[in-house]
């Protein structure tokens, strides 16, 4: 048995349940970062899919802070020594929108905990499940992720991972330039102290990467940018998307869809390197 392993044996943490109301403020702001006018954002108005993670943030005090940046504990954090942390992807299933001012209830439970091999040696991959509701009404399924491995600081470099070759064609596009003011203010709209995203010198000597890293949340939404901007008439039914390399400040980001049908097939690279995050997006609605 593995050291990973060993640490989350008879590890299962129970489900969590939190309530949140949807505002605008947080919609307005992404909008804001992305040099984008604000969707409509009256009360009832749709949210646009993904932006449902401004609303259910987790606050802890900063003394439960680890090293890091991130929580030293919490519901669905393993319990591994030297826990370094990495989002994999995810996917949603969208039954209905989340809606401005509404009151929406998350239901999260762990899918899956399974130890694995990979590039930079053992790690832990974590799904957790989560079930939207307003009213008992089920809104929408998401499933998050996360890539765990065990390692000391500054102990070995953040692999350099892997990627599908660079978006290119024709089809619809958006741009991103991810500078250190759009990182920091993304940090700062999800309450994210994870410090490969604003502490240099912590990314470079400690996490051994060659600058700020993306987040892989906003690369997610970059990529959902594609049909919020260029098929208004559609909407997004089911997202997957999986995170292959990072991407890092200072590069701009380019995501671009091809539509095959119902289905959009989309990608997100930095200039001159390989995709670091593909998805697929089922649309519904509108002319076929």
């Amino acid at each position: 048995m593995t050291l990973l392993a060993s640490a989350v044996e008879g590890w299962s943490p129970g489900p969590v349940t939190a309530t949140a109301r949807i505002g605008a403020g947080p919609a307005a702001a992404f909008a804001a970062l992305l040099d984008q006018p604000a969707p409509p954002l009256a009360d009832g108005d749709p949210l646009p899919p993904g932006w449902h993670w401004f609303a259910f943030l987790d606050h802890p005090a900063t003394a439960d802070l680890g090293e890091d940046g991130h929580p030293r504990a919490g519901a669905f954090l393993p319990p591994i020594p030297h826990r370094r942390r990495m989002i994999a992807g995810g996917r949603l299933e969208v039954t209905a929108p989340l809606r401005v001012g509404s009151t929406v209830t998350r239901t999260s439970g762990l899918a899956r905990c399974e130890p694995r091999s990979g590039r930079s040696g053992p790690m832990l991959l974590v799904t957790v499940r989560s079930e939207y509701r307003e009213d008992g009404r089920l809104l929408l399924i998401e499933e998050q992720d996360v890539v765990y491995r065990s390692q000391e600081a500054g102990s070995s470099p953040a692999p350099a991972g892997t990627g599908t070759p660079a978006p290119g064609g024709d089809g619809p596009a958006v741009e991103l330039r991810p500078d250190e003011a759009v990182l920091f203010r993304f940090s700062a709209l999800t309450y994210n102290a994870h410090r490969i995203h604003y502490d240099h010198p912590y990314a470079t000597r400690v996490e051994g990467h060659p600058g700020l890293v993306v987040h892989g949340p906003l690369l997610a939404l970059l990529l959902l940018e594609v049909p919020r901007r260029h098929t208004r008439d559609r909407a997004v039914a089911s997202f997957a998307h999986r995170l292959t390399r990072p991407a890092y400040a200072g590069t701009p980001v380019r995501a671009v869809g091809r539509a095959d049908g119902d289905r959009l097939e989309l990608s997100a690279a930095a200039a001159g390197a390989p995709s670091s995050v593909t998805g697929t997006a089922l649309l519904t609605g509108g002319d076929r």
